[in-house]
């Protein structure tokens, strides 16, 4: 771990196509760790979540190169790696799944996923809406909120449409990112101690997941 972090640390100082050029191989080793990464979560993730089984490391990783075309900052790499477990299509399904984020100083575990389209929004806020009391006893879970202590992201700032604003639980349809997140130390995540770390994360994980893609299967 601290090999991967301190390599992003680094090129986060000479984010640029001349300094990669010169340390690619560093670079490929770091891929190769991260990638072993990658095939632990996935078969940590497939103890409880079987469907994640048949993932492969490609359908769970990201490219490196950032896509500046729509963005002002053109600066070529990422500075962070991300793995994300999402079963059953991979990366680029609307499922909800499981995500490690490595980056110096910023390590974390997180549930759910980010973009939701709006129709699928919508219906994840009627469920929440509709099963309050069964969300509430997910993510008000003192077990849940000590490995995940930020629920939602991105939040409105008044009820989102089609809901009334005096419901008492208004707030927790407000998110415009359904997930659930928390840090880890990068030491906790090193050698043997991967799995043990991680396994509570992805059981509780799981339970966030499963009421999320409930509704989402609908649309998947």
């Amino acid at each position: 771990m601290k090999h991967i972090l301190d390599f992003l640390k680094i090129l986060s100082a000479n984010n640029n196509r001349e300094w990669f050029a010169l340390h690619k191989e560093e670079y490929l080793e770091v891929k190769r760790r991260a990638d072993d990464l990658a095939r632990r979560l996935i078969a940590l993730v497939a103890t409880v979540d079987p469907e994640a089984a048949p993932l492969r490391v490609a359908d769970c990783t990201y490219r490196i190169y950032r896509d500046t075309r729509f963005s002002a900052d053109k600066t070529p790499y990422k500075t962070h790696i991300g793995i994300f477990v999402n079963p059953p299509r991979g990366k680029k399904g609307l499922t909800c799944g499981y995500y490690l984020h490595l980056e110096p100083d910023n390590v974390f575990f997180a549930a759910g996923t980010i973009g939701h389209p709006a129709p699928v929004l919508k219906a994840i806020r009627q469920s929440v809406y509709d099963e309050i009391d069964e969300y509430r006893s997910i993510v008000d879970d003192p077990a849940f909120r000590r490995i995940f202590p930020e629920v939602g992201d991105s939040p409105l700032k008044t009820a989102p449409k089609g809901f009334p604003k005096d419901w008492p639980y208004i707030d927790y349809l407000k998110p415009r990112n359904f997930v659930a997140s928390g840090p880890f130390a990068p030491c906790s995540l090193d050698g043997d101690t991967f799995e043990t770390t991680l396994l509570p994360a992805v059981r509780q994980a799981y339970r966030f997941n499963r009421f999320i893609n409930f509704t989402i299967e609908d649309f998947d």
